[in-house]
């Protein structure tokens, strides 16, 4: 699954020339006001929580970090409008070439999704390398894939896009070539011959993506033969994720405050307080206008997030941006067929022990205002704060459809009893002095019928009988 180290040997040459790579990054970002006339033009009158253009740009200069760029400063562009030449004003343009020379540097990355148009006529004025938003993250995550199935998808997106950047912008792709046959027809124009190659080597890509999704979906269809439920980690990029997995598993995922750190998915198994396994996944995070291609590249790797029995959607509590990253999420869910009022969502707002005590209790008195069912979990991923609570509600979760019992297993019948812990959730236990033991237990729909049959004298109780006898044990010396 997911490797320990961040880098793969054949990345060495890459990162060397990457940290010697002097790089800019630029944020061009509408105002306010020009996001609203924007999103009114569009159609689309409920329009996202705004934005802090601050915060946007430290997210730019961390994602040109993820593959070890120098990055020598950053410059927030507001823009009252787009520019259908350069994205950003003559006069920015200008200015940011000066910097450019005078720092000697390699590479501007803007923070926005360029055409092909805008990204050439930047690199003119700048007499330098331009990377746009989508570049960028298809960069990180060509360097995060450890898996078969994470390279097939990188490579997949990495044409998509590369094939949409094929203008007449070199005067090679201006030649035509002879030939004939599969070397080209007669008058064939080499950004023709590149196109038809770029779409030839994504058919295969998509072929080879197939068998990897049927081998999949026979690991799948093991552990549904278990059955394990399967509980997915999804959020924001930076969110906690890995950290989170790593004290609820007990496992070494790589967790790092690092820009997709994460990118292949990881499972491990994890027992409950009252004793049933889960299958824990940890996906690659989201991030706001990730590019489409990506969801559709992605799509196969989320699998995990789309058939989840329960859905934990991470949120950095302590970041200033988080409600506008919350909205990212969930609109990436959406498109996943995951609606924010999923009754499989449960929200956890990770890192409180970033938040100062008030803003702590706060978090925590919000939290409690929510509907039962719809109730977020203040937790720290760092100290283990909630961590607890968090897998009691995953448990109540998922037992919202088991059935309450109530049984005696004999002395003598330790077979039984171990069989009862294997395949129950064991909500109490009295043990009698001749030896006896009285258990309650909540069980899984599928189960009932084979515990009755080992059991014949198990009897089924009402939740609320079932809630009073515990508090009853509870209180009895």
């Amino acid at each position: 699954m997911t490797d320990t180290n961040t880098r793969q040997p054949g990345f060495d040459p890459e990162r060397k020339l990457a940290e010697s790579t002097k790089a800019l990054v630029v944020g061009p970002y509408l105002t306010d006001r020009a996001a609203e006339r924007a999103a009114s033009r569009s159609g689309d009158g409920a329009s996202a929580p705004s934005r802090d253009p601050q915060a946007r740009l430290e997210e730019a200069e961390g994602l040109a970090r993820a593959i070890d760029l120098d990055v020598v400063g950053a410059v927030s562009v507001p823009l009252s409008q787009i520019r259908p030449a350069t994205f950003i004003g003559s006069g920015k343009v200008e200015e940011i070439a000066e910097r450019v020379k005078a720092e000697d540097v390699g590479l501007v990355m803007v923070d926005c999704a360029l055409s092909p148009v805008q990204q050439r006529n930047l690199e003119k004025a700048f007499d330098a390398k331009v990377i746009d938003r989508t570049g960028l993250i298809l960069e990180i995550f060509g360097r995060r894939a450890r898996t078969r199935e994470g390279a097939l998808q990188v490579e997949l997106a990495h044409l998509a896009y590369q094939k949409s950047r094929l203008v007449r912008s070199w005067t090679h792709l201006e030649r035509q070539r002879g030939g004939f046959g599969f070397l080209g027809g007669p008058g064939e124009t080499q950004i023709e011959t590149d196109r038809r190659l770029i779409q030839e080597r994504m058919i295969r890509i998509e072929r080879d993506l197939e068998g990897v999704k049927k081998t999949r979906g026979l690991h799948r269809k093991q552990r549904q033969d278990v059955p394990y439920p399967i509980v997915a980690l999804v959020g924001y990029t930076n969110a906690g994720k890995s950290t989170l997995f790593n004290r609820m598993t007990k496992a070494e995922v790589l967790a790092k405050d690092m820009l997709f750190a994460t990118l292949d998915p990881t499972l491990r198994a994890v027992r409950l307080p009252h004793g049933e396994s889960i299958m824990l996944s940890d996906t690659v995070g989201f991030i706001s206008d990730l590019p489409t291609m990506l969801v559709s590249a992605f799509r196969a790797t989320l699998e995990e997030v789309i058939e989840a029995d329960v859905v934990l959607h991470v949120r950095d509590i302590a970041h200033e941006d988080t409600e506008a990253q919350s909205e990212d999420v969930e609109q990436i869910l959406g498109e996943l067929g995951v609606a924010s009022h999923d009754p499989r969502l449960l929200e956890v707002w990770n890192k409180v022990d970033l938040v100062d005590d008030e803003r702590r209790q706060s978090l925590r008195n919000a939290a409690r205002r929510g509907p039962m069912r719809q109730r977020p979990f203040v937790v720290s991923a760092v100290t283990g704060e909630g961590v607890d609570e968090l897998l009691a509600g995953i448990e109540e979760r998922l037992s919202a459809s088991h059935e309450l019992l109530e049984l005696d297993v004999a002395a003598e019948d330790g077979e039984g009893l171990s069989w009862v812990y294997a395949h129950a959730q064991v909500l109490s236990r009295t043990d009698a002095p001749e030896g006896a033991v009285h258990l309650q237990v909540r069980v899984a729909p599928e189960r009932v019928d084979r515990l009755m049959r080992r059991f014949p004298d198990a009897q089924k109780i009402e939740p609320a009988k079932s809630a009073a006898r515990r508090r009853s044990a509870s209180r009895a010396p």
